[in-house]
């Protein structure tokens, strides 16, 4: 304080302010708590929720009237205690102590007052009859009658925390708020619900690897006996784990499978001096889980949609859902997952707030234009130099931006290919096949065959059925059509005795389709990645209940009208003499394909 008496931040006030601090709800308020625990090595961690019964206009309320979070961590020395409950001060403040989840000295204090007006605060490191105990008043620091962290002094643990806990080891703490003012859920069961899924999510590495487990209890304060319990699972927005509390028959298994070639993909960044590694991981959801119609009403698909974004982990544990890099109004993002992982030295780099709920210098990323920034030739390397000479602290994670956005980029097109490879199928497999452009194009194509003209594919109709309709499922296998719709394809072709099919799927080239004989038919693919794609054929494929009769109608005639002209291209090609007749065909579709697209991406 100044010789005037004024000091830089008034006490009173600044607390005041420091109540609005950014956290999204109690959750992560509890997770601030948590995180020391887990810092202290506790391997048991209990969310004690105590509810009160009273009477409001003749009626009965229960509401929650204190939360304890118990630990059986290492426990607080007097200094220790004292140094937690302070605002901005902590045991990792220093550099070389930054190698876990705490770092700010702020959690404790922050986030109990962001949500209560006291918290009480005992720690032991020699059994809990030799309980510390401090506390913070929010009331008695407005009126200026709490200037300090008080004292640590040796007081009993109450009693109905000692009954409700599991076991009470040799060291702990126990931190419990009250006076309740700013809790956004009232009653125990909510909390508890709603913490699960978060609380699970930000700590799943630590609860599947059996670190620490996270018991989460609801009881009546005036009879602690009635309580209902239950431990947080591991929320995985991979879906690359097992027992989680992903809904049936997910619990169990993985929803989604890794995608890349790696396992993860690594980047380095040097910054202060030494090589941090920056890890990301993708995955997207296995064809078993969007098999059948509307997956993502099913509960998996529900709990999918509630986990969209790409998972920032910091020292194992999750900082946030960043849902900047997921479109929401595409419900395909639900079905992918990607976590980039840094270590708390990068904290500066990927500018993580002092709450640990946001990194907004990597979050500021989502939203670059990259094919904008690389025009005129300039490379992702020229970009992080100039940004670099403009002292940007985005420019080391520009990089790992360009990456994340041409990932999803592929991944979208995947998860495309899947569902529009399964929507096909239905639609034909329910259309009256006699009167189909396949079945059309198949009386064309004999009759030329009558007239003398022969195909490539024409030597395999004298295969067994069977054999040809296995080798055309496994062609569309192979085209990237999933198997549930490959077979539907194949079956209905031999069944109707048709020559043509047509699929969907990513192709990952420039051509608007793909042309291949197998088993004795002419299998047509269009290249869901193609921006004909969206522009020719999903359009005019969508069905809209509120159309009038007649527009879908010419809607459907006018696809059977397009498909009748892509199949009159694919016989040409099948007419074509090996050599260099049939490898021109194949080259001015491709190169029509490449003209296509750059006509039709400046619409």
């Amino acid at each position: 304080m100044s010789s005037n008496g004024y000091s830089i931040v008034p006490t009173h006030l600044a607390v005041k302010a420091m109540r609005d601090n950014g956290y999204k709800n109690a959750a992560y308020a509890l997770a601030e708590l948590m995180d020391n625990s887990i810092q202290a090595g506790a391997t048991l961690v209990e969310l004690l929720c105590a509810e009160l019964t009273d009477v409001v206009t003749h009626r009965k309320r229960t509401r929650v009237h204190q939360i304890g979070v118990l630990d059986n961590g290492c426990g607080m020395s007097a200094s220790t205690l004292r140094t937690a409950l302070q605002f901005g001060n902590g045991m990792h403040l220093d550099e070389e102590n930054q190698k876990g989840i705490g770092k700010f000295g702020m959690g404790l204090p922050a986030s109990s007052i962001s949500q209560c007006r006291k918290v009480q605060v005992w720690s032991w490191q020699s059994g809990i009859e030799n309980a510390l105990y401090s506390h913070l008043d929010l009331d008695l620091i407005c009126e200026q009658k709490m200037n300090e962290v008080p004292e640590p002094v040796s007081k009993e643990v109450p009693e109905i925390w000692r009954k409700v806990a599991t076991s009470l080891g040799k060291s702990g703490t126990l931190v419990v708020w009250s006076l309740l003012d700013r809790l956004q859920w009232k009653a125990a069961n909510t909390i508890i619900e709603n913490s699960e899924f978060v609380i699970g999510r930000m700590y799943r590495r630590f609860i599947d690897a059996d670190k620490v487990k996270i018991r989460m209890t609801g009881f009546d304060f005036d009879n602690p006996s009635d309580l209902r319990e239950q431990y947080a699972l591991p929320n995985d927005p991979l879906y690359l784990m097992s027992n989680t509390s992903t809904p049936a028959p997910y619990d169990v298994k993985p929803m989604f499978e890794r995608w890349g070639v790696d396992s993860e993909i690594v980047h380095e960044i040097k910054y202060n001096g030494a090589v941090h590694q920056v890890k990301i991981r993708y995955s997207y959801a296995s064809e078993e889980a969007r098999q059948g119609s509307t997956p993502g009403q099913r509960p998996y698909g529900k709990h999918a949609a509630k986990n969209l974004g790409v998972s920032i982990v910091r020292a194992d544990r999750e900082l946030e859902l960043d849902t900047t890099w997921s479109n929401p109004s595409d419900s395909r993002d639900r079905w992918w997952g990607v976590e980039v992982e840094f270590p708390p030295g990068l904290d500066e780099i990927f500018g993580v707030t002092n709450n640990k709920q946001h990194a907004h210098y990597f979050t500021e990323l989502s939203n670059l234009d990259m094919e904008d920034l690389l025009k005129g030739g300039r490379t992702i390397c020229d970009v992080k130099e100039e940004l670099q000479d403009q002292e940007d602290p985005r420019a080391p994670l520009i990089e790992i931006a360009h990456q994340i956005q041409r990932s999803l980029s592929v991944i979208r097109r995947l998860l495309r290919a899947q569902t529009v490879g399964e929507e096909s199928a239905g639609r034909t497999r329910h259309k009256d096949v006699k009167n189909s452009p396949e079945s059309k194009a198949t009386e064309i194509t004999k009759s030329r065959q009558d007239e003398g003209h022969s195909g490539k594919s024409d030597e395999e109709e004298r295969l067994p059925a069977e054999e040809r309709q296995g080798i055309i499922e496994q062609s569309l296998i192979d085209e990237g059509v999933p198997q549930n719709a490959a077979r539907i394809l194949a079956g209905r072709t031999i069944s109707n005795g048709l020559k043509y099919i047509f699929a969907e799927a990513d192709l990952e080239n420039s051509a608007f389709f793909s042309v291949k004989q197998r088993g004795g038919a002419i299998i047509i693919t269009l290249n869901t990645s193609h921006p004909a794609y969206p522009n020719l054929v999903e359009i005019l494929e969508k069905e809209e209940d509120s159309n009038p009769e007649m527009l879908t109608e010419r809607l459907y005639n006018a696809l059977d009208g397009l498909k009748l002209l892509l199949m009159a291209w694919a016989r040409f090609e099948d007419e074509q003499p090996d050599g260099m007749r049939r490898t021109q065909a194949q080259d001015t579709r491709v190169d029509w394909g490449r003209m296509a697209r750059q006509f039709l991406e400046t619409t």
